[in-house]
């Protein structure tokens, strides 16, 4: 079994943002940070996800059973019931089923801020690398 737990955070709306990662199993604890562009805070939550799938895939982690848990209502409702309102959405919902095409199970979770800490921590350091990087390119 794997847990995963997401976050991101964005300065504006849309604004710089950043992804924040843990990976949980048996015998795995990773914690990960990525910067990511200018995007809408709910743009950055299902980027955070699709990070998150995306390395579980590459690193050929156990899928058996994977649990991801995330504070953003929008990506936990949208992939629960396979569908979004807003099509911009429904394109991200496609990148997950992609890559989850393979789990034995995969169930996603909302879960209140106060219970996903450390991946917003993560999700903030993601973000203060993404600003350092656009300031790093606005004086070159």
């Amino acid at each position: 079994m794997l847990k995963i737990y997401t976050d991101a955070s964005t300065k504006g709306n849309p604004g710089p943002s950043g992804a924040g990662i843990i990976l949980l199993g048996d015998g795995l604890y990773e914690q990960l940070h990525f910067p990511l562009p200018i995007l809408t805070n709910h743009e950055a939550e299902f980027e955070a996800v699709i990070l998150a799938l995306d390395y579980v895939n590459k690193r050929d982690l156990p899928k058996q059973t994977v649990f991801l848990f995330t504070d953003s209502k929008i990506v936990a409702q949208t992939i629960e019931k396979e569908y979004s309102k807003q099509a911009c959405f429904n394109t991200y919902l496609e990148k997950i089923h992609s890559l989850t095409k393979n789990y034995e199970l995969f169930l996603c979770k909302w879960i209140p801020e106060s219970q996903n800490k450390g991946a917003d921590h993560l999700a903030r350091q993601g973000l203060n690398k993404a600003r350092k990087e656009l300031n790093d390119e606005r004086r070159s």
